[in-house]
């Protein structure tokens, strides 16, 4: 084979290898409107409004305390160690596709040594004589390597390396995911010690309602109809502290589960109250664009992207493969003349495979590879139309949440007013001892509404800010 030919094989491979079967890729049509809810109880959208995925959580959590155990459940949380282990496996995969694209190059050398005395004495050689022979090779070379003439190498290798960033996008999302249920579990152990602290002090007054109740009843003032209502609010809420009490520790637990190590009591939050955990306020923007940089829906996208080219491989497939064996080296009939000159070889070995009949596998394969996109494509829609759907929840609440505040603190504070001076009327016999109760416990059910309404609108601000893909570009988060 001379120069020339080698040289125009070269190029023919060349030419031959930029042919690629996978479908032209085209992301889907938009699954839903091209913006995101405006007017009626949506709050405004700005215009300038900042880019929530560039605030890091640092910023937007606010409070010490809670920093710090997000801080320590980024460490070591197993979850995330498993999404970060899943990161590098993938890449490894992709790695071990990718080396398919070049030969794999070894290096051998051999020495034979042989004895002919047993054969000439077989032959009747004349005298018996007898021969050493002795034959040294050194190679370098390839084999079976294939010549990705219609890309199947290529685009196997290119669905690995989509499927490893479609896991490097579900670290992400298992990232923001897991600092958004550390918020909540932080804030809702703290709207629990709000809600201890109101039923302890509630139990205060129900106390001394239930002495002046069981007193009156002693000296025949009162009924014990009215004795025994007292007491049953009164041990209604000895209930509700032993159920509080419970539930503190039960949230700590799992504050403990999602950080994955012990939490110390000057990390825990001592009250939910009025302060803020987090910014005040998240602008969002218009377009639903936006929704596009999740790393649930980036992740979606990849895996799509990974099925389009399996596609062009299993279309590959069904075509001729031409592999490639080559060594070059040198022979010897001496050790020392191994390198010298005229001891140069040479080998090639091309081979095809033409596949004839299959039984049908490789159209099955192409109908399975199509198969796998449509659903990829399905689960790329119901992605976006998820990510939609919470961002348009978590802003429909953000448009009405600051409203029920207010109306539930006045509530609250009317509540109160009511209580006190019920009680007041009922001491002086103006009100029946049944006013006096259900003033009370109505004031104890309100202020235990508003706590939950306070615990509502901070959970919301985490849920807009994780939904809106927040912290995703911060500082110190790996970006591609």
């Amino acid at each position: 084979m001379t120069r020339t030919s080698i040289f125009a094989a070269l190029v023919a491979t060349t030419l031959l290898a930029s042919c690629d079967m996978a479908p032209h890729y085209l992301r889907p049509a938009g699954a839903v409107p091209a913006s995101l809810p405006q007017g009626g109880i949506y709050p405004p959208a700005a215009t300038d409004a900042p880019d929530i995925s560039r605030i890091g959580w640092r910023d937007f959590f606010v409070d010490p305390r809670l920093q710090a155990v997000i801080a320590q459940g980024l460490d070591n949380n197993r979850d995330l160690r498993v999404a970060a282990g899943n990161v590098l496996a993938a890449r490894a995969r992709y790695r071990v596709q990718r080396a398919d694209q070049v030969p794999s190059t070894g290096v051998a050398g051999d020495a034979t040594f042989t004895n002919t005395a047993g054969f000439a004495a077989n032959a009747g050689a004349a005298g018996g004589g007898s021969q050493n022979i002795e034959v040294y090779t050194a190679n370098v070379g390839f084999s079976n390597f294939e010549l990705d003439l219609f890309g199947r190498v290529r685009n196997l290798s290119k669905a690995a390396l989509e499927q490893y960033f479609a896991t490097e996008e579900a670290q992400r999302a298992t990232r923001i995911s897991l600092i958004a249920e550390i918020a909540n579990a932080w804030l809702t152990a703290a709207a629990d010690r709000d809600q201890l602290a109101l039923s302890r002090q509630t139990l205060k007054a129900f106390e001394q309602t239930r002495t002046l109740a069981q007193a009156q009843f002693r000296i025949g003032v009162a009924s014990e109809l009215e004795a025994r209502q007292a007491d049953s609010q009164y041990q209604g809420a000895l209930n509700d502290i032993a159920v509080l009490e419970t539930r503190i520790a039960q949230d700590r637990n799992a504050l403990e589960l999602l950080v994955g190590a012990p939490v110390s009591d000057a990390q825990l939050p001592d009250a939910l109250g009025e302060g803020r955990a987090t910014l005040d306020n998240l602008q969002a923007g218009l377009s639903s664009e936006l929704l596009l940089r999740r790393p649930d829906v980036l992740q979606a996208e990849h895996q799509l992207i990974a099925e389009n080219a399996n596609i062009g491989a299993a279309r590959a497939a069904r075509f001729p493969t031409i592999s490639l064996t080559a060594t070059l080296g040198t022979i010897s009939s001496a050790l020392s003349g191994l390198f010298g000159n005229g001891s140069g070889t040479y080998s090639a070995g091309p081979s095809i495979n033409l596949p004839i009949f299959d039984g049908g596998k490789g159209a099955a394969n192409v109908r399975l590879s199509q198969a796998n996109r449509d659903i990829a494509v399905a689960n790329y829609d119901k992605a976006i139309q998820t990510a939609f759907r919470e961002v348009a929840d978590a802003l429909a609440q953000r448009g009405t949440i600051d409203r029920q505040i207010t109306a539930q603190s006045r509530r609250a504070e009317s509540a109160g007013v009511a209580a006190r001076l019920s009680d007041a009327r009922y001491r002086v016999g103006v009100d029946s001892f049944l006013t006096a109760l259900d003033a009370q416990r109505v004031a104890y059910a309100v202020s235990q509404q508003l706590v939950t309404t306070r615990l509502t609108r901070s959970t919301n601000l985490v849920t807009l800010y994780r939904t809106l893909g927040g912290g995703l570009r911060e500082t110190g988060l790996p970006n591609r």
